[in-house]
């Protein structure tokens, strides 16, 4: 159902456009009681992105990535944040962007790409609808070592972790990505058949 006729635009100003663009929009929002209520809305638009989990079924294993993340590290982190690889579409489609996207980060030609869900990751301030894809993988589809674009400041690790080592990571709080740890969710309901939806993110016992 479209919600366009509840809101009315009056002003739009950008307050940067300098790697990506914060804008700060002014409108009016038709409420449920029928009332019109002005607003003022802050919104980064970084564009759309992809990310990708892959899986070996029959070894169990799952491929991840580690690197430093600033906003992260100001936020608390001090750490390295363990990810699924991922990328901004950049104006390709989004599995084209994800298969170039993971060679670079991890040296893995993905053979096999499903697209699993989309979601908005931030809607109260960003803008960005990444599309999550899964695929298989064998140890023989690493045609390189991966490590990311230099020149964009990447120093890429690549991680291969069983599935269970990675769901109780999510739990100790190893795994904080938000998209990572809903990847792995997605692969223990649905790629992993002998976990049942109880065992997602729980941390091993002690």
């Amino acid at each position: 159902m479209s919600i366009a006729h509840r809101v009315r635009l009056e002003d739009v100003t950008i307050l940067s456009d300098d790697w990506y663009v914060l804008k700060k929009t002014t409108f009016s929002f038709l409420r449920a009681d029928g009332n019109w209520q002005r607003q003022s809305r802050e919104t980064y638009d970084r564009g759309n992105g992809a990310t990708i989990l892959l899986y070996d079924p029959k070894r169990r294993t799952v491929i991840l990535t580690r690197q430093f993340r600033y906003p992260a590290f100001v936020n608390g982190h001090d750490d390295l944040l363990i990810e699924a690889p991922a990328g901004l579409l950049d104006n390709a489609e989004p599995e084209a962007r994800i298969r170039a996207e993971t060679e670079e980060e991890t040296g893995f030609r993905v053979r096999d790409v499903r697209l699993a869900f989309d979601a908005f990751m931030s809607p109260g301030s960003v803008t960005e609808r990444l599309h999550f894809f899964v695929g298989e993988y064998q140890p023989g589809d690493q045609a390189s070592a991966g490590g990311g674009n230099e020149a964009e400041g990447e120093d890429i690790a690549v991680l291969e972790v069983g599935i269970d080592e990675a769901l109780a990571m999510v739990g100790s709080g190893a795994i904080r990505d938000g998209k990572t740890i809903m990847l792995l969710q997605y692969a223990a309901l649905n790629l992993f058949s002998n976990r049942t939806p109880t065992d997602v993110g729980a941390a091993s016992p002690p």
